[in-house]
């Protein structure tokens, strides 16, 4: 079958099979409307959006009017969880000059915003999400004034082929200490605004994610699991120490990076990016031993291999494997670590691939065991009520899916970008429109 025709139950049980993978399939899609208790917290169903950076903040750091647009929506929109976009804990740390970024100074406007989504969940559908604000530095991909002024953990030669990046980048342990301690800082913030908790962004590259795989790094970051890990372990308990017992500490972690040894985390030493669990599921039993209840699970990079966390039908290459092997990736790895930790919630990523049938295949995921909660990135640019139609209808509308076509990453790509659905959403068509005949 063709990569790019959209999928039926039919189409999606030959691409399994044509493909040799394994991903459970059940038309019983109840579970999706269970609630989930998090410490004092009543989440209302097992539906989550992901974190999708739109680029639109204001140049102080608070939150723009297209950032409110795209908040509003996805609040009446039904989820349970609202894991809300990349917030930046320092100013040098922001992948763009709209990237938000939390401070003291436009605190009150995080907290007008955080109320006006609680206000109109609760308007609309009769309960609030729970609102999980993302914690970030963006180390090598922080570009706080539109160029790049990276900041690294190491050079790594994969992710810097027209030459490496001055040694003078590398970020120095002290400076990681103050790092640390700015997220401590923003997770008290968060707090002050209102969120139901933060996370302590740890996957796709940017720097808390690099570290990981820091094995041949020197100091008190490098090399040893204890050193690799030192930064988000160290971040997350002194977050829990300095805000109170009913907000939520979690983190977006990498559980596989797809760079081979010693450039990956979650990959095989002795085979390419084969991948191997075992760190990261030690990694997982430390967190959950800090107190952390909820991990929100990821994969890849999506400067450098994005159709290893969320596959896609087109892109900008043509991946050397087909979609639905990525999905499989993606879900088994997180089903294999969740059973190694099964204390701990798990939030699921790289489901809107799957259209139509990924109901289906996170209903029967959750019910096995192989996660708590199904997390959709791309497809709530496109469908911003996509939980309540699941809830409500029993099933999404193929008219109103995401069809994995890459165009708001494309408008990401494109300096000055503010990503939405080009395809649906008919104030980012003409977005869209703009970029591609002002690149002509």
């Amino acid at each position: 079958m063709t990569r790019n025709v959209p999928l039926t139950p039919e189409r999606f049980a030959e691409a399994t099979q044509n493909c040799n993978v394994e991903i459970p399939y059940t038309s019983d899609i109840s579970v999706l409307s269970e609630k989930t208790v998090i410490g004092s917290k009543t989440i209302e169903n097992r539906l989550a959006c992901q974190a999708m950076e739109g680029c639109d903040g204001n140049a102080d750091g608070a939150p723009g009017e297209l950032t409110e647009r795209r908040y509003l929506r996805f609040a009446k929109g039904g989820a349970g969880i609202i894991w809300f976009e990349a917030t930046a804990c320092t100013e040098e740390g922001r992948a763009n000059p709209r990237q938000l970024y939390l401070n003291r100074k436009n605190l009150d406007n995080f907290k007008s915003l955080v109320n006006k989504i609680r206000e109109t969940a609760i308007r609309e559908n009769g309960y609030a999400p729970l609102i999980i604000m993302q914690n970030t530095h963006s180390g090598r991909y922080s570009k706080p004034h539109g160029v790049a002024e990276p900041v690294i953990a190491y050079n790594n030669p994969l992710l810097e082929d027209s030459g490496p990046i001055e040694k003078s980048h590398i970020i120095t342990d002290e400076g990681i200490d103050r790092i640390g301690e700015a997220m401590v800082n923003n997770s008290v913030l968060a707090e002050k605004a209102g969120f139901d908790g933060v996370d302590i962004k740890c996957c796709h590259r940017y720097l808390n994610s690099e570290l990981l795989s820091a094995y041949n790094r020197g100091g008190r970051y490098g090399g040893c699991f204890e050193n690799r890990t030192r930064l988000l372990r160290e971040t997350v308990r002194n977050s829990m120490h300095a805000v109170s017992t009913d907000f939520i500490v979690s983190s977006r972690l990498n559980i596989y990076d797809g760079l081979p040894f010693p450039y990956g985390f979650g990959v095989s030493e002795k085979s390419g990016t084969d991948p191997d669990l075992d760190e990261p599921k030690r990694l997982v039993k430390e967190l959950r031993g800090l107190g952390m209840q909820i991990i929100n699970i990821t994969m890849g990079n999506p400067y450098f291999n994005p159709h290893v966390n969320r596959p896609f039908s087109m892109g900008p290459y043509q991946a050397d494997e087909h979609p639905v092997e990525g999905v499989a990736r993606v879900l088994n790895g997180i089903s294999e670590v969740h059973a190694a930790v099964p204390e701990i919630k798990v939030l699921a990523s790289a489901l809107s691939w799957l259209g139509v049938v990924s109901p289906n295949v996170a209903a029967a995921y959750i019910a096995n065991g192989g996660f708590d909660f199904a997390g959709f990135g791309r497809m709530i640019f496109a469908y911003p009520d996509f939980a309540k139609d699941i809830l409500t209808r029993g099933s999404l509308d193929s008219r109103k899916i995401c069809i994995a076509c890459s165009k708001c990453t494309e408008i990401m790509r494109t300096p000055g970008g503010t990503p939405g659905c080009a395809v649906r959403d008919p104030l980012y068509t003409e977005i869209y429109r703009k970029i591609k005949n002002s690149t002509k």
